[in-house]
């Protein structure tokens, strides 16, 4: 692990980007309250430090040596903790692409996931995935090496993980028909149309399920209804318009609330100040 944090802390952006596609690398120093984000899709391989998130009503705490799935891109809010300038929190992160996770689907003939995992997951990282992410990121020092090997390596990261304890929420990613992939379909259309009104009903149509079905997967993936899904979203695309326009009412009906004093309330509730007041937002992925 030496090595591996020596890498990532020499390597380390402020947009996280590195030279390989796809692969992250964060560097953190400060702690600080916990702050709204999406988490995306994405492999988070912690190598120094601690972070917590909550999605919902539940909590996720990940450290050293372990690693955080997030199989569906969702709302979280999340902070690093017990961190400093002198021991900062250093991580690498791999974003999942459903078509990869399928093509290994079927090469290495998997068992079809069953049931609906939830969208986050957190494990101990095995020896093998330990030694495949240090490998990969020496591949940093060297761009040459990296365009012919990084793809080699990001595979087998994804094999370790896909036949691994959370393997079962990295299958159901590459899954076409599975029940993560329908409530991905209606996470995104949500993402897409937030400041819009919806019946559940209409959007369990498009991700191709009954009602009753598509609100119980719905639930089980994200920790919450679609409705207040929707609402964290709507929220956070509020904190970060109001970082450049500080007109109250104008940002509450941009983001789909018909009253501001309704979304003041909201607003204080979710961040602990009025949107007046806020500080503009610094987003936190899951990385």
């Amino acid at each position: 692990m030496d090595e591996l944090r020596a890498l990532l802390a020499k390597h380390a952006r402020p947009d996280m980007t590195s030279i390989i596609e796809d692969v992250l690398v964060s560097r953190t120093t400060l702690g600080g309250p916990p702050t709204p984000s999406m988490s995306g899709t994405i492999l988070a391989f912690v190598a120094q430090g601690r972070k917590r998130i909550a999605l919902g009503e539940r909590v996720y705490d990940y450290r050293a040596g372990q690693y955080l799935v997030a199989s569906v891109d969702m709302p979280i809010t999340g902070n690093y903790v017990d961190i400093s300038p002198s021991e900062p929190a250093l991580g690498i992160g791999l974003v999942l692409r459903p078509d990869k996770v399928a093509e290994l689907l079927l090469a290495g003939d998997l068992p079809k996931p069953a049931g609906t995992p939830e969208g986050l997951a957190v494990s101990d990282a095995s020896p093998e995935l330990i030694d495949a992410v240090t490998r990969l990121a020496r591949l940093l020092d060297q761009p040459r090496d990296a365009r012919a090997l990084a793809p080699l390596i990001k595979q087998e990261i994804l094999w370790r993980v896909m036949t691994g304890e959370q393997g079962a929420v990295v299958r159901q990613l590459g899954a076409q028909d599975s029940s993560l992939s329908h409530i991905a379909k209606a996470v995104r259309w949500i993402r897409e149309n937030y400041a819009e009104s919806f019946k559940v009903e209409n959007v369990a149509r498009i991700a191709g399920m009954s009602e009753s079905a598509f609100y119980r997967n719905f639930q089980a993936v994200t920790a919450m209804s679609p409705i207040q899904f929707q609402k964290q979203i709507r929220l956070q695309e509020a904190r970060l318009l109001l970082a450049t326009n500080r007109d109250v009412t104008s940002v509450s009906h941009r983001v789909g609330y018909d009253s501001p004093s309704q979304f003041s309330r909201e607003y204080r509730r979710q961040f602990g100040a009025p949107p007046s007041r806020d500080a503009k937002l610094t987003l936190q992925p899951a990385l």
